[in-house]
């Protein structure tokens, strides 16, 4: 059985009501439920994490040798963060990092991820199906 971590960045713990019409409805529990349910199709072993602080999520990426995939979605992060980037690189496990937004279609300071050169892909811009998605493509990095 393949262990999974999926990390949220800042802002995440408020999916369902922050901007519902960029983000959607759903909120991060009811996303953790549908992610479980789908990684049951691959056997997964599944953990989350979430946090607002930079610190948290870096501390968390650099315990996580134990698994073999992670799914990441920096939030905010994602365009500011040179130390997660660093974190990742280190990092030898498969790693796709997620955008429930179009990150390229949006503000002009989204659209430079320093997350992207430290992870195998990228998925942006299909809603909470970002982490389905990813989920699948996972196999194919193991």
């Amino acid at each position: 059985m393949k262990k999974v971590l999926i990390i949220n960045g800042p802002n995440l713990n408020m999916l369902g009501k922050r901007e519902p019409e960029i983000y959607g409805k759903t909120t991060l529990k009811e996303l953790e439920k549908i992610c479980e349910d789908e990684s049951k199709k691959f056997d997964y072993n599944i953990s989350f994490f979430q946090s607002n602080s930079e610190a948290e999520i870096i501390e968390k990426i650099q315990k996580c040798q134990n698994y073999d995939g992670l799914i990441i979605n920096g939030g905010a992060f994602t365009h500011t963060s040179i130390a997660i980037h660093d974190a990742l690189k280190v990092l030898k496990i498969a790693k796709i990092e997620v955008h429930i937004s179009n990150i390229y279609n949006r503000e002009e300071f989204r659209k430079k991820s320093f997350i992207s050169p430290a992870v195998n892909g990228i998925i942006a811009g299909f809603g909470i199906d970002v982490y389905l998605i990813a989920l699948g493509s996972l196999r194919n990095l193991f």
